[in-house]
Formats: structure tokens, sequence, C-alpha cells
């Protein structure tokens, strides 16, 4: 079985790392447009199986799709950051280029792969990518709650000074500051934790994840990698051991909360066909006005792409 990264920058890299030593597929092959990068990510990667005691093959190729036939998972990466003096709308058009490019040549030998992009702006990204794929929206979807709900998880766990492997969160909406984490669905060892931790601390927790990002970039200069590209490593590993694993996926909605058309953060069901099955939570009026906002910015961001779409042909 092969899965195929495309973008070899820190979070395809990271991602194709810690898919390789899950040791659950076969090959790994990592693409980037920057000649030698991948090879050389590749093979450090490689380089390293003996040591950490995995099987899996890496290896990288500069911009040649033809060794990605037959994948069976492909995750998207690419993209540029967004630069001084670059407005969201050049953003958009910069990095929906390259994610349609990206799409038609993975679409191209591997008709059948499920699609996770990993490119921002998340949910427009990951719209994008369905448009051009032109295959069912449950084979193209996005990462972003898996990593937004592990920061909300890991803050918890440095509240409780607890392990961060008894806390199971959810949360919905849009990848930013929209998002909706939801204490009344979020449990450490099967504890509501809103027995566990009062409002305005939960509260705080709420802020911090939905600055997560932000917070990465004011530390370093630059995103995050090393959550991210486990994040995606974990839907990975989820599709091709079809384990039916609940994450919060940006998924294409088609009446589920209310909304239709729109690609937005929702508990999913992920296995080997890619989403098996979108689960609808029962949302109080509160939750639900939260995710109307939320479903209301990813729209407008969305609509800035349907007009560029429109507007080139």
């Amino acid at each position: 079985m092969k899965v195929t990264v495309v973008g070899a920058g820190n979070v395809g890299a990271t991602c194709a790392n810690v898919i390789a030593q899950k040791d659950i597929v076969n090959k790994v092959v990592l693409i980037d447009i920057k000649e030698g990068t991948s090879e050389g990510k590749a093979l450090d990667i490689w380089e390293a199986a003996p040591i950490n005691d995995y099987s899996t093959r890496v290896v990288g190729y500069t911009n040649d799709y033809s060794h990605t036939k037959d994948s069976e998972v492909v995750v998207i990466t690419s993209g540029l950051p967004r630069k001084p003096g670059m407005s969201r709308d050049d953003l958009i058009a910069t990095n929906a280029g390259i994610v349609r490019s990206v799409t038609e040549s993975v679409m191209k030998y591997s008709p059948n792969a499920k699609i996770i992009v990993v490119s921002n702006p998340l949910d427009v990204m990951t719209y994008c990518a369905y448009l051009t794929a032109k295959v069912d929206s449950k084979r193209v979807f996005g990462m972003a709650g898996i990593l937004d709900t592990a920061r909300y998880r890991a803050f918890i766990a440095d509240a409780l000074n607890c392990s961060p492997k008894d806390i199971q969160g959810m949360l919905l909406g849009g990848h930013g500051d929209t998002m909706v984490p939801l204490p009344r669905y979020t449990t450490v060892a099967g504890i509501p934790l809103t027995e566990l931790l009062p409002k305005d601390k939960i509260d705080a927790i709420i802020e911090r994840t939905k600055n997560g990002g932000g917070e990465i970039v004011n530390l370093l200069g630059t995103s995050a990698w090393y959550a991210p590209g486990a994040a995606a490593a974990q839907m990975v590993e989820a599709i091709v051991k079809n384990e039916n694993r609940v994450f919060p996926v940006c998924s294409l909605l088609n009446g589920e909360y209310g909304h239709k058309g729109i690609y937005l953060g929702v508990p999913v069901m992920l296995g080997k066909n890619g989403i098996e099955k979108i689960i609808e939570l029962k949302l109080d009026a509160a939750e639900k006005a939260l995710l109307d906002s939320s479903a209301k910015a990813v729209r407008q961001v969305m609509d800035v792409l349907d007009k560029q779409l429109v507007a080139a042909k």
C-alpha cells in the first residue's frame, strides 16, 4: 500500500516521517517542486528506519507524479504562507492555483485516492481540491479539527496536570479563531470537563486554542509543523487501517447542522472509504449560534474563491 505526501516542507516531511514510523504502509512517496528537497528528506527518514525499527520505504521525487500512481491516500500540504503586504484574496488565489495543479496531478495517477488537504486557508483549499478532483466529497476532506482538538486537549492537560491520553474533546467550525470548542462534549477519563474546571479557566483554554497557531508563529516566526504533521498522519492511519475513528474533520456539509454546500469542521467516522459518516451532535442554542457564525466566516472566504474562478473563465 502506498501513501503520497505532496509538499516536503516542515509539515509534509513531518507527516511522512510519522507515517513511516507507524509502519502501516509499504511505501511513502514525498513530492516537492524544489529540486532535491523531497529526495533528501525522504532519504533521511529512510536512514532512520533501522534505528526506529520500521520497514516503510520512503522515497522522494521532484515534481514527478508518475511515482505516486495508485496511492491509497494523498496528503496535500503544498502552499505559500501569507507574506507581508499580501491580501487574503491574493493568498487564496496563489494557493488555490497550487492546490488545483497538485490535485489534477494526483487524480491523473491515483483516481481512487482519498485526499487530505492541509494547505491554508484550510477550509477553502479543501473546497478547491474538491472542485478540482470532481469525486465524491467523502474522499476529499481537510485536516484541522484533529490539530485544534490536540491543542485543546494539551492545554486542558496542563491545567489539570494530567495525561492528555485521558482527555477526549470535540470542536466544530472553521480552522482559525472562529472554531467552536465544545466543553459540554469534553471529558477526562469519562468525567465531564465542566466538573473539573471552573468556567473562567475553560474559557481561557478555549481562547488559547483559538489562537494556538498564532502562539506558535509568535514564538518561532513560522507556523507549527510537528502537531499538524502528526495530525494528518493520524488521519492516514485511520483510513489505511479502516479504523472508523471518530475525528473532527473539515467536511462538505449537505444539510447537516443546517448548512449546505460548505466545507466545515464536524465530527465524522473516518475509514477505508474516507468519510464513512458525518455525525450530528445535538447543540444547544449558544453552540449553534457559534457554529453559524463560524460557517458565515468560512462562507465568505469560499465566496472569494468562487468569484476568482468565475473571473478566470
